[in-house]
Order: C-alpha cells, then sequence, then structure tokens
C-alpha cells in the first residue's frame, strides 16, 4: 500500500500536476513537421523552469537503466511505445507522439502522458490514441473507495481488448507522491476484486498503453531505453495522476 496522502498533501500535488499538464500543451502546440524532439524537450524544460519546478525525468536512474535518462520528456514517436529519448529526429507528417512528463513543485511530483498525430494522421492512428484516452477514462472511473486495483486494470484491459488493441506487457502504473514511483504498481490487466483495495488518500499513475495490432510484447532498442513494438506497430500512451476521494476520482493533473 502506497502512503496515504492528507487533503493538503493532495493539493500540493494538484499544483504539480497542473505545471506538467501546461508542459505537455505547451509541447503538443508547439509540434508540427520538421520540428525535433530536443526543441520539444526545451519546451517543457523551459515550462518547468518558469514555474520553478523540477525535472522528474531528467537524470533519473532506475537499476535497470544502462544510462540516466538525458530528457526532460520521454518522447516516442511511432512504433516507440514508451521511454523515447528526445534526440534529434524531425517530425515528420503523419507521425504519431506519445510524450510523457513529469515534475516535482515543492517535493510534490505530478506525472502525465499524452499522444498525438503531427499533421494528417492517419485515421487508423486517431482511433488507437482515442481508444487510448478512452481506456485511461475507464480506468480512472473505476479508481473508487472499496474497489481493488483489479478493478482499474480490469476496466482498461476490457476498453483495450475489445478494440483489438495490445497492452505493452509487463508494465502499467504506479503510486505518486514524493517519489516519482512509488508502492502500489497500477496494472492495466485484471479482474475486480483482485489485489489490494482503492482508499482514500491513495494517488496513483494511471497510464495504458496501447499498441495497434493486438500483441503485447516489445523489445529494446539500442539506447536502453526506449521500448518499441514489435513489427513497427503504432503505439499510444495517456497517463494522469489521481486521487482516491470521498467524492470519486480526481484527477491532479490538469490545467
Amino acid at each position: 500500500m502506497g502512503k496515504i496522502k492528507t487533503a493538503a498533501e493532495i493539493a500540493a500535488m494538484r499544483e504539480a500536476g497542473r505545471i506538467v499538464a501546461r508542459a505537455l500543451a505547451a509541447v503538443k502546440a508547439h509540434a508540427g513537421v520538421g520540428v525535433s524532439l530536443k526543441e520539444l524537450d526545451a519546451v517543457a524544460a523551459s515550462v518547468f523552469s518558469d514555474a520553478g519546478a523540477v525535472p522528474a525525468f531528467l537524470n533519473y536512474h532506475p537499476r535497470w537503466a544502462p544510462i540516466p535518462f538525458p530528457g526532460v520528456i520521454c518522447a516516442s514517436v511511432n512504433d516507440a511505445v514508451v521511454h523515447g529519448i528526445p534526440h534529434g529526429y524531425k517530425l515528420a507528417d503523419g507521425d504519431l507522439v506519445s510524450i510523457d512528463a513529469g515534475a516535482f513543485l515543492d517535493g510534490w511530483c505530478g506525472d502525465a502522458a499524452i499522444s498525438f498525430t503531427v499533421g494528417d494522421g492517419r485515421p487508423e492512428d486517431v482511433a488507437l490514441i482515442a481508444a487510448t484516452d478512452a481506456a485511461l477514462a475507464r480506468g480512472i472511473e473505476a479508481a473508487r473507495i472499496g474497489n481493488t486495483m483489479g478493478h482499474i486494470g480490469h476496466a482498461i484491459e476490457k476498453q483495450a481488448r475489445r478494440e483489438g488493441y495490445g497492452l505493452l506487457a509487463d508494465h502499467g502504473g504506479h503510486g505518486i507522491g514524493r517519489a516519482m514511483h512509488e508502492e502500489p504498481p497500477v496494472p492495466n490487466e485484471g479482474r475486480p476484486g483482485r489485489g489490494i483495495k482503492l482508499t482514500e488518500g491513495l494517488v496513483i499513475a494511471i497510464e495504458p498503453m496501447l499498441i495497434a495490432g493486438g500483441c503485447d510484447d516489445y523489445q529494446h532498442a539500442n539506447d536502453g531505453w526506449t521500448l518499441l513494438s514489435l513489427k513497427g506497430k503504432r503505439a499510444a500512451h495517456s497517463e494522469h495522476t489521481v486521487a482516491i476521494t470521498a467524492d470519486g476520482p480526481v484527477i491532479l493533473t490538469l490545467p
């Protein structure tokens, strides 16, 4: 079970979440054909700096990673599902882009992700993004006192599978607070009634990662960070930081 947050602590996390939301909106607004991923990274860095927030991803170094993460955002394009490093690649017409961002403000973390197309998006990519957003919405709706983590995972899985999409294997959301990744893990698959019970004051990041074609498997890129779908299948990622409250789930990563 993750650390339960007070109402004041959740309010502080909302402020961090608002800055993350602003950064994501600024990145999406700046994205376009010919714009590099490094430029998008600089946009997010500027938003965080102006707000007095500290990037959560920059220099983050989990045990499994060969190097500390070198960017402020994760920028994953087309068949990159998550953890894409923002390098010099320039966006092309029709690219599907997923941006994940996190930041600390006054010691509290917010974490969120969005996906969008560049230029003339392919209809199948637009549908994939819509399905990912819908899966996130279903997961958030299930994040209620008395439900379990299995309810969240089941809601996400049901939405994704019925539309024929895969779910990135072995990955899901997480608790969040003073650290970006806290207990408990938040599954993208599950059965109602399984896992820990959701209690008031728990704050979690819910993040479905859907893959076109129905396959869940992935491979690591040579950079040691980026996770790629198999056979070049497109992927999308959506995420919000959510508080479990007596009034229902409250999204903390809205502008």
